[in-house]
């Protein structure tokens, strides 16, 4: 399997935050679960592709006026249509 995180590169933001996302394609990667990080064990699958704004907002580096349970949410549903890109083009 291709590594995930070098296909991101380019994509669309599948986490969207409403007032946060700036649809800038260039900006996409890889943004796992918060507190992960680079040398957290989660595995790829469990990601979104995201734009710069919406994994700060995530990762909680950009302060934003929204509740942590919602930033969750968005983070969620933008993993579960991370899966489906990646299982309509045979990634997964």
């Amino acid at each position: 399997m291709p590594s995930l995180r070098k296909l991101a590169r380019g994509r669309q933001c599948e986490i969207r935050i409403p007032e946060v996302c700036n649809r800038d394609n260039d900006t996409v990667v890889l943004c796992h679960l918060p507190g992960a990080g680079m040398g957290g064990k989660r595995h790829d699958i469990h990601a979104s592709l995201a734009c710069s704004s919406c994994h700060d907002a995530v990762d909680h580096r950009t302060p934003v006026k929204i509740p942590s349970d919602t930033l969750s949410l968005y983070f969620h549903e933008g993993v579960i249509r991370t899966q489906q890109v990646w299982l309509d083009e045979g990634f997964l």
